[in-house]
């Protein structure tokens, strides 16, 4: 296809999913959130959608309960979807999640209780998934023993650079209670990151997409496909989980950039579009016929989208 701006495609091309919390027998959760639907829902929009991803990466709370069916169905649902799309799958563990029958179930492994830390090559690019979580508990911790893990892995830069993943994500949050159950002791964690090749961290845990920097580098927390935390609920709600605002993300890995994007995880009405028969037309189109018909406002596909407005 024509490049038609300034930068050729992505090198590489995540999704990035987080907070699915099934639970066995596909109950609901709370008993009012259907938990395989809304993930279901998601994978449908994004198989439909007009990315074809090399990996899709969850950050976690993949299980509410870390029951063994709730990982057995979140494999039946994900994969034919990545195996249809060509993408590798990357899980990451959550405070939700018991490291036992993640690592059996979802790696075909003994079971254990070792922390869950992998590293994935995606055609040079590596992507590190980081086990933050501590049996028992649903803040984040990393040992020492896994930061020097980190550093060692780190020693080396890959070809296209490094994407950490992880459960808590090393930023603020406005939700004073959320911060309790925060990854402890960040500073850590920064004297091992800054100077490396990680180019971006990805996380999940809050419920709610938000985005900061660490140690110099970006961070992208994706929200959930379960449930969201309402940061613009009523002053009276303490924390405030709602069945709505579910979504995931694409991560686009340029050269020199990474740029990530929100998708609702349902699809709305369309107000406004034009249909891909319009793809070959412009594609053919010389530079500075491009540049008239889609930027100047008496073009006629902008006159033609302007009568359409009741403006």
């Amino acid at each position: 296809m024509t490049q038609m701006g300034q930068y050729p495609p992505a090198g590489h091309v995540l999704v990035h999913i987080s907070d699915t919390h099934l639970l066995g027998g596909g109950r609901s959760l709370y008993g009012k959130v259907p938990v395989e639907e809304r993930l279901a829902a998601a994978l449908r929009r994004l198989e439909a959608g007009p990315v074809r991803p090399d990996a899709l990466v969850f950050t976690g709370d993949l299980a509410d309960l870390g029951e063994a069916d709730a990982y057995r169905r979140l494999r039946a649902a994900v994969e034919p979807v990545a195996q249809r799309m060509g993408a590798e799958i990357i899980w990451v563990m959550g405070n939700h999640d018991e490291r036992a029958p993640y690592s059996s179930l979802l790696f075909d492994e003994p079971e254990t209780d070792a922390t869950q830390d992998r590293v994935h090559d995606i055609r040079g690019l590596r992507v590190i998934s980081l086990d933050t979580t501590v049996p028992g508990y649903h803040h984040g911790e990393l040992t020492a023993a896994q930061l020097d893990w980190l550093a060692g892995v780190l020693a080396e830069p890959a070809p296209h650079g490094t994407i950490v993943a992880v459960h808590h994500p090393p930023v603020p949050t406005p939700l004073e209670v959320m911060a309790v159950l925060e990854l402890h002791d960040q500073p850590a964690l920064a004297d091992v990151l800054r100077g490396t090749d990680v180019r971006l961290i990805l996380g999940g845990h809050l419920h709610y997409s938000t985005h900061s920097t660490f140690a110099g580098i970006p961070v992208s927390v994706a929200a959930a496909t379960c449930y969201t935390l309402d940061l613009g609920a009523d002053a009276q709600r303490l924390l405030s989980g709602v069945d709505g605002g579910q979504s995931f993300d694409y991560v686009h890995v340029y050269d020199d950039q990474v740029v990530t994007s929100t998708i609702p995880a349902t699809d709305f009405p369309e107000v406004t579009g034009f249909s891909v028969d319009y793809r070959p037309m412009i594609d053919a189109m010389p530079p500075d016929v491009r540049l008239e018909q889609l930027s100047s406002k008496t073009s006629h596909l902008n006159l033609n989208e302007a009568a359409a407005s009741d403006v």
